[in-house]
């Protein structure tokens, strides 16, 4: 018997998403434009999201922005009147948390301390937590044990950097990301850091204003709310996604957005058996689809349908609308697949990615124990085992997926983990191991390939065919197997594939007759 779902209410977005940084292609953003003007890339995209050194930044590979001006080495005016002529809608990022010490407003606090505009603009550790714990022998203060227990922190001790003031003073600051300190020749103090902003301050809203319509002159169609759920800190709350705060905050922002009319997708990783992916989804938001990369990791080597399919008839169901994912600039989530697989097969998922040469990240707690496991970095090819046909079913399975997929560049290149980067550098280095940059012979070479052609193909239906805005009918078959459909006015795309051997076939009709067939 046929499975019969629903899509409703789709939002704003469709089509398929290209993720690069702007120097993933070539060095520039005008070499990543070049190449999408190639006939190989002709209806394959709808929009682009491009990473945050588009931006002015010095740290973290961007997401330390110092400003949301173009950043000129890599951006220019004429890349945005080009994309627009393609037709190619942008996703960037605001990174709601934090800025970089070398921002203008950190800057300042730096020269003019206590008399700066931007005292409050940031948080002075000591201050949010005076009465509430005691001041240790290094000038800050230890939060009482019930505050530290609540404390979700993305990096070992606490998160803090010390800063020196203009009395002569070293102040700590809330430092939740990285932060890079070295000792000069000189005996100086060079830092870099991710300072938390104070949400508190009224300056900061002005700045996501401000921000918002650059973003819009730029093009934007979405907006990535980057580490948003650590934005709202109160004593006596965790400082992750804590209630009413936190939606207090978004609701605000979506407000914001909808004078630009900019679609927000808010990022947020957490385990599914929380089920904070459908509390953000039924405040009206689309939210990352963290889960499919594992899942889809998982039906490929086990040969087994149970999860993805469960997933896939979960997301119609619940109208989760959602921007999915294989690989992507970050790591393949397995923290989010807690509640939706078994602890044996998400250790199973780890186990594999790591036997093929992916890299671990963790959580820490306030006294430095790694608490969980949060996702490993590899690029999806090396996580499949560079089997290129596993690869060509990860792609096809994601296409006939609900949701608007989004591309990394890498992965549609079939590229390897580049383990030179990943071994190159301090804390953050492990991700790099999935950010090689490909040169325009590279891509040319790539472009000759059976691979890349049969995912461009695959993208390329995905991208125009009508069908993929109606309903999914996801057929009753052994467990081993995949038979999916989308139908929309007298349009039809299918997908047939078995799990075990890793086959599949796709077809394609407007009604009358057989107009794709992709075999594999």
């Amino acid at each position: 018997m046929a499975y019969t779902l629903l899509m409703t209410d789709r939002n704003s977005l469709s089509g398929v998403m290209l993720n690069a940084y702007p120097d993933s292609i070539g060095g520039t953003l005008s070499d990543i434009l070049g190449v999408l003007t190639r006939p190989a890339f002709e209806d394959v995209f709808s929009l682009l999201y491009v990473l945050p050194t588009f931006f002015n930044s010095d740290l973290d590979r961007g997401f330390s922005v110092i400003d949301y001006n173009l950043n000129q080495e890599l951006v220019s005016p004429a890349d945005l009147a080009r994309a627009k002529e393609l037709n190619l809608g942008f996703k960037f990022d605001l990174v709601l948390n934090h800025l970089s010490v070398n921002s203008p407003q950190f800057q300042d606090l730096l020269e003019n301390g206590d008399g700066s505009d931007f005292k409050d603009f940031f948080i002075d550790w000591n201050e949010f937590w005076e009465g509430e714990g005691q001041l240790g022998p290094e000038g800050f203060i230890i939060p009482n044990q019930e505050h530290l227990d609540l404390l979700y922190l993305r990096k070992p001790g606490l998160p803090i950097l010390m800063v020196p003031s203009p009395d002569g003073s070293v102040r700590p600051y809330w430092n939740t990301f990285y932060q890079d300190v070295r000792e000069t020749a000189d005996g100086k103090r060079r830092y870099l850091g991710q300072m938390d902003l104070n949400a508190q301050s009224e300056k900061v809203w002005d700045f996501y204003t401000e921000t918002f319509g650059k973003l819009d002159d730029y093009g934007a169609k979405v907006v990535r709310l980057d580490a948003f759920a650590y934005l709202h800190k109160q004593v006596g709350l965790p400082n992750f996604f804590n209630n009413p705060g936190t939606w207090e905050y978004l609701d605000r922002l979506k407000t914001m957005a909808d004078d630009y009319d900019l679609v927000l997708l808010p990022e947020i990783h957490a385990e599914y058996g929380t089920g904070l992916h459908e509390e953000v989804a039924a405040n009206g938001f689309p939210v990352y689809d963290f889960f499919l990369p594992g899942l889809v990791i998982d039906a490929l080597d086990r040969g087994t349908n149970h999860y993805l399919l469960q997933w896939m008839r979960e997301l119609v169901e619940k109208d989760l609308r959602t921007v999915n994912m294989l690989g992507c600039h970050d790591g393949i989530p397995v923290l989010d697949l807690r509640g939706m697989l078994p602890d044996e097969e998400i250790d199973a998922v780890i186990e594999s990615i790591l036997e093929r040469g992916g890299r671990i990240k963790n959580l820490y707690g306030a006294d430095g124990r790694k608490i969980a496991y949060y996702q490993v970095n590899a690029t999806y090819f090396s996580a499949l085992g560079e089997d290129e046909q596993k690869l060509r079913l990860a792609r096809a399975i994601q296409m006939f997926t609900p949701g608007v997929p989004q591309v990394w560049y890498l992965d549609l290149f079939a590229g390897t983990n580049d383990y030179a980067a990943a071994d190159h550098g301090g804390a953050g280095a492990h991700k790099e191991i999935n950010r090689t940059t490909l040169t325009l012979a590279e891509i040319e070479a790539g472009l000759e390939t059976a691979v890349v052609q049969d995912q461009l193909n695959l993208m390329r239906l995905r991208n125009t065919s009508p069908a993929f805005d109606g309903e999914i009918e996801i057929a009753e078959t052994p467990v081993h197997l995949l038979d999916l459909t989308w139908r929309h006015e007298g349009h039809s795309a299918t997908l047939r594939a078995d799990l075990r051997d890793h086959s599949f076939e796709v077809t394609h009709t407007d009604g009358a007759q057989t107009v794709t067939n992709l075999t594999s």
